[in-house]
């Protein structure tokens, strides 16, 4: 099988044939592009930071939907009536690989698709999870992304539009001081697309022999990048160069793009990634020919130290963290930022409390009013604007089966005068066995298909499914086997 597997690699084919089975080791498979068509929806367990408590991880669970910096993993398109979604899915080894699977909810037949596994990534890294878009044709585009430089990145294309049972490779090329390079490494990744101008992505990539207190570090350098066709692709332009770097979370209203974003301290205490602090936006209405903040000011970008023309709040003197988990607007297109802050990266209440909050821009200032707690640093959920006073947020902001671990339970809340005040409105996920966590929106969401997320123990490895729910909070579960082609999701709520 070696020899076979590498004979195919030498002769330059991309495509495995389907009668591959998914639990053909990685170390055999190396990253290969499989179009195979998997039998369920089963999502990836991940972990990182082992800790000596019973907290076990810094964060651990299903992160199928992981991280806040990716987008979009779901795109609805009235064209064809269907919601088209990726996800990080699991191989069936006893060690999981990480799965870059698609698949679509027909709005019409409320069913799911199969889903296709077009990537084994070699890796369990959730870091390494796919992103989705699609073109003004309709053809689907995966990109896999990579957690730093360890690994490739790799960018995908439907054969046919809207079709999800072939993708080829494609052979992607940027600029870098005016030599044309592959384009394949890019970290925590979203994707926008503007008809008649192409993609637009924000981005992620690393620069070593920079930092003062962290010379052997990377700073993480966010950025954007923009190509007509996704396949050849301009120069990477920076954003945001401060200290030991960022996080960013991007938004998309009509021609505007945005990016809200964080730093990351270079100091001898209390630095490096796990230490992220301030809340900074920046825009750009003109496909990133000119940037400004929310006050139409422009800048000159990268923005390069802590004080600079985007910065919305300082939290850096108030000792607080900051994760970003969404970025949305207003019928006005005015900016609306969800985050957490915290007193520091670990898990348990010793660091708490975790807020939840929302900063919008009322067209003068910036308005930053709490929303709730939560038990952990990574519950992510996502920001939903219904009409010009109702706001929803979807996320697991109450304690759950695993309390103090990534995600809980799903819970609704509410206001009625735009963020200054919330209520809870529903539990969705009563009574769960695992913590569920990274509610992600759909781009164009369809109230059918409002909210896509995943489930797993927060403490230990273990199964994960993948669940959306609608907009009047009907929660389905996405079926682990399937018998058929196609199949309805199973109703987990009542």
């Amino acid at each position: 099988m070696k020899k076979w597997l590498l004979l195919l690699t030498s002769a330059g084919l991309q495509t495995l044939p389907t009668f591959l089975p998914t639990s053909l080791s990685t170390a055999t498979l190396q990253a290969q592009t499989l179009n195979q068509t998997d039998d369920g929806f089963r999502g990836i367990w991940y972990h990182i930071g082992k800790l000596d408590n019973e907290y076990v991880h810094k964060y651990s669970g299903g992160l199928g939907t992981y991280p806040a910096n990716h987008s979009p993993f779901s795109v609805y398109r009235p064209e064809v009536k269907k919601t088209f979604f990726c996800f990080g899915g699991a191989s069936k080894d006893a060690k999981p690989s990480l799965l870059h699977e698609i698949s679509y909810f027909d709005h019409t037949t409320r069913q799911v698709a199969r889903p296709t596994i077009v990537l084994n990534k070699a890796t369990d890294d959730a870091h390494d999870n796919p992103v989705l878009n699609i073109d003004a044709q309709g053809y689907l585009w995966v990109f896999s992304t990579s957690h730093g430089v360890e690994r490739p990145s790799y960018t995908h294309r439907s054969r046919k539009p809207y079709d999800i049972s072939a993708f080829d490779k494609i052979e992607a090329t940027y600029f870098k001081n005016g030599k044309q390079l592959p384009f394949d490494n890019f970290s925590y990744l979203q994707s926008f697309y503007q008809k008649g101008k192409g993609f637009f992505h924000l981005m992620t990539h690393y620069e070593r022999g920079i930092l003062k207190y962290g010379a052997k570090k990377p700073r993480r350098t966010i950025g954007y990048i923009t190509s007509k066709d996704g396949i050849q692709w301009s120069d990477i332009k920076d954003i945001g160069t401060i200290e030991e770097g960022h996080y960013q979370t991007g938004g998309q209203w009509n021609n505007k793009i945005s990016t809200a974003f964080n730093m990351h301290p270079d100091t001898e205490k209390g630095a490096g990634l796990d230490y992220r602090t301030n809340l900074y936006y920046v825009e750009t209405n003109d496909f990133g020919q000119s940037w400004q903040n929310a006050q139409g000011e422009k800048l000159t970008l990268p923005l390069s130290t802590p004080q600079n023309g985007g910065l919305v709040k300082e939290y850096r003197s108030l000792g607080l963290n900051v994760y970003i988990n969404d970025l949305t607007y207003d019928a006005k297109g005015r900016p609306i930022i969800l985050f957490v802050t915290s007193k520091g990266p670990d898990p348990g209440p010793s660091q708490g409390p975790h807020t939840w909050q929302v900063a919008f821009f009322n067209g003068k200032t910036w308005e930053i009013n709490p929303v709730t707690t939560s038990d952990h640093n990574y519950d992510m959920g996502s920001l939903y604007v219904e009409n010009s006073t109702t706001w929803k947020i979807i996320g697991p902001t109450e304690a759950g089966p695993q309390p103090y671990g990534t995600g809980g339970e799903v819970a609704v809340w509410i206001s009625k005068n735009q963020g200054k005040k919330w209520q809870k409105q529903t539990n969705l996920t009563p009574k769960s066995a695992f913590n569920h966590s990274y509610v992600r929106r759909p781009l164009n969401v369809h109230p059918d298909f409002y909210a896509f997320w995943a489930d797993g123990h927060a403490r230990q490895p273990s199964e994960s499914s993948l669940y959306f729910s609608t907009k009047k909070g009907e929660v389905f579960r996405l079926p682990r086997q399937m018998k058929n082609e196609f199949e309805k999701p199973i109703r987990v709520n009542p």
